[in-house]
């Protein structure tokens, strides 16, 4: 047991002395102010080693090395990833993962079926909207947040996942075990608004890598239908992948830039829109919480004058991250670059006032933005 704690701690040594040469290069010219900082690091070790009353893994002092290296960037959006929540990234930007296919969230304290997505395990398997998901393999949902839930339903593909469903009017739990499969959750949903049979309505709930070819899709889809307007939905959109914001962004705008990227080292890059483009009236809506790509799309919209925006003020996210992987499949999110609309303003902490803005009082009955928002892709459709 001595030697094999003395062995991981000589592991830590030569782990952190790699840490303190990083630290060196990193700081370059400053090391002579800065050396008492680097002793101290090694300090620490040494107290912990010699000194600390419990017994604590090397592995965990270097991770929590890591960890405070980029926490002392303070910044909000730059984090070391454990390889659990890289992998959940990795998911999130291509759009897919092992799972059964069900959007849940918490309704009267109970873990609740918002909706199951067509075709898959869930949906084969009879599960319903207002469904209670009782227990997950076993382990009861009682008091459970959903990011541990979802987390439990995920999993290899392939490999099963036992539900007990509590459903309103049956007496008895439903059992069920369902084989997960790849899911890839739809990021654009669009249909023709009722009683206005020629405009169209589209909405964007993230940017994935799979989030550009489900618009083109979704937009020729509405084209057949007779669509000769658009609203176009990305408010509460959070953003995501860089990749799809300029596919989707194409969409829209016939030539020129969409949006330019502004990196500290290495060359900085504009990227522009292909001809052709979306060729009606287009409103954008957007408030608070759009942001990152969302933004991208509505600096885009409003600089080219593609399309008027209705709502309120975007969130003011115009960073860029770009993940590394890192050994034992952690990760290194990393703000890199910063991004500019293509009349280059800096939208970071300051967002992208709408043309036109309409303020929705949460939880109000009436969407009155979407219908500011119809009514003037109708007037510009008869003009």
């Amino acid at each position: 047991m001595r030697r094999s704690s003395l062995a991981l701690w000589g592991r830590l040594t030569v782990v952190l002395a790699a840490v303190v040469f990083a630290i060196v290069m990193l700081i370059g010219g400053t090391l002579a102010s800065n050396y008492k900082g680097l002793g101290n690091l090694i300090k620490v070790v040494t107290l912990v080693k010699g000194q600390y009353l419990f017994e604590v893994a090397p592995e965990l002092l270097v991770e929590g090395a890591v960890k405070g290296l980029v926490e002392a960037l303070d910044d909000p959006y730059s984090s070391y990833l454990d390889s659990k929540t890289y992998s959940q990234l990795q998911d999130q930007i291509r759009g897919s993962f092992g799972g059964v296919g069900i959007l849940v969230g918490i309704k009267d304290e109970n873990l609740t079926v918002i909706k199951p997505f067509p075709n898959t395990p869930a949906a084969e398997a009879g599960i319903m909207a207002g469904d209670v998901i009782a227990a997950i393999n076993n382990q009861t949902t009682r008091d459970m947040d959903t990011e541990t839930a979802v987390g439990l339903m995920r999993g290899p593909i392939g490999s099963p996942v036992d539900l007990t469903i509590v459903r309103e009017g049956v007496l008895e739990p439903l059992e069920t075990t369902l084989e997960r499969r790849e899911i890839s959750v739809p990021t654009v949903e669009g249909h023709m608004i009722p009683e206005e049979n020629d405009i169209g309505y589209v909405v964007i709930s993230q940017f994935t890598e799979n989030t550009g070819d489900e618009l083109v899709k979704v937009l020729e889809e509405l084209r057949q239908e007779g669509m000769k307007g658009l609203v176009l939905d990305v408010r509460d959109n959070l953003g995501g992948e860089l990749g799809s914001a300029i596919k989707v962004s194409d969409q829209f705008l016939g030539e020129g830039p969409i949006v330019h990227i502004d990196y500290r080292i290495g060359r900085d890059h504009t990227f522009n829109a292909d001809p052709p483009k979306l060729d009606m009236p287009l409103v954008l809506l957007v408030n608070g919480g759009s942001a990152s790509a969302a933004e991208i799309l509505a600096g885009a919209i409003k600089d080219a004058g593609a399309g008027t925006l209705v709502g309120t003020k975007t969130f003011g996210k115009g960073v860029v991250q770009t993940v590394f992987p890192l050994d034992n499949g952690a990760g290194l999110k990393l703000t890199t670059a910063r991004y500019l609309t293509p009349h280059r303003h800096d939208i970071h902490k300051k967002g992208i006032a709408p043309d036109v803005e309409i303020d929705q009082k949460p939880g109000a009955e009436d969407d009155i933005q979407l219908a500011a928002a119809v009514k003037l892709v109708r007037e510009k459709i008869q003009k």
